[in-house]
């Protein structure tokens, strides 16, 4: 005993996936406003004001926090709409909002001293210079890691941090450093870092066939599925494609990242947050996973030493999982 239970943090990507989060064990809830200012930016998804509020309402009932992630980057011409949106955020009331651009970062540094701060994942700081480095000059009180360490690189960072650090536990997995894709501006133009979608809707195209269904990103064919066989959306990095006369995921097969037999090692090492990934996903699909973390965590901290993953938690987990298999990432490295 003796060990702080790191915050469960979970995905709001709308009012009914935020009171699904909230009903079944978040501590705290993230979620986006209706544009480009946050990295899902997905139609039907998403707050505008009034919801916002309601749901801020909600969660502050409940005795929960709530997290505005402004997460992808200003563009010129156009900052004044990200400044409006930290604005918006400070107004309504969140506990904290989650940036990536250091020129947000310091405008709410300076505009809203009383709000707090967060580095959003989409920033790339893997170590722990970089996060003291947001500290000094915006007063960060958190970062999101990039999903490229391992654990002995994320216990380093603790040990040479006094910012609070929150590491993902469960859901997809991006093939590349969080910040940094280029995958999908290649195809499209728009990158996920600044249009805030890896695939925007607006060039994605089902065509129903026969005895497939194809999935084309701005009319580029990326997958085709067998009538039977669940279709998934479309993007680059998980895309089968042909490669010397074989048809594979050539770049990253759909997997989902699950943390729980690693939960005790986390725990020791402190970690303040433990983050599940998924706005884009169903208000089901929150809830499934909000519970399972939620008894895994409170076991995890009453029983460190004899903790064990139990079957069903994986079971309940594997019904939304992406992709037929799960893994432990980068934070289980054997051979280095």
């Amino acid at each position: 005993m003796g060990v702080k239970i790191p915050e469960l943090v979970c995905p709001a990507g709308n009012l009914p996936a935020l009171k699904m989060a909230i009903d079944h064990g978040a501590d705290t809830v993230y979620m986006g406003l209706k544009d480009a200012t946050n990295a899902r930016n997905f139609a039907g998804l998403n707050f505008d004001s009034k919801s916002a509020v309601e749901g801020i309402t909600y969660a502050h009932r409940h005795g929960r926090k709530v997290l505005m992630a402004i997460n992808t980057y200003a563009q010129a011409g156009e900052v004044r709409r990200w400044q409006q949106a930290v604005d918006t955020a400070a107004e309504i009331g969140v506990d904290a909002v989650i940036l990536a651009d250091f020129g947000l970062l310091n405008y709410a540094h300076k505009t809203h001293p009383q709000l707090a701060l967060h580095m959003s994942v989409q920033g790339s700081a893997t170590n722990y210079e970089a996060i003291n480095l947001a500290q000094e000059l915006f007063g960060i009180r958190r970062v999101v890691l990039p999903r490229v360490l391992t654990l002995p690189q994320v216990e380093q960072v603790i040990k040479h941090t006094s910012v609070e650090i929150e590491v993902f536990g469960f859901g997809s997995l991006c093939v590349m450093v969080e910040g940094r894709c280029l995958l999908s501006s290649y195809v499209t133009g728009e990158s996920p870092n600044t249009f805030g979608v890896c695939s925007p809707a607006k060039y994605v195209r089902w065509e129903q066939q026969a005895a497939r269904m194809n999935a084309r990103l701005n009319n580029i064919l990326i997958d085709q599925y067998a009538a039977d066989e669940p279709a998934g959306y479309p993007t680059l990095c998980k895309g089968r494609f042909q490669v010397n006369d074989e048809t594979y995921y050539a770049l990253e097969e759909p997997t989902s990242l699950n943390v729980l037999e690693i939960l005790p090692q986390l725990l020791a090492m402190g970690v303040a947050a433990i983050k599940v990934e998924g706005r884009q996903r169903s208000p089901a699909y929150t809830a499934q996973v909000t519970k399972v973390l939620r008894q895994a965590l409170d076991l995890a901290v009453q029983c460190p030493e004899s903790f064990t993953v139990l079957p069903q938690w994986q079971q309940a987990l594997a019904k939304v999982s992406e992709g037929q298999q799960v893994t432990l990432g980068a934070y289980n490295r054997p051979w280095k």
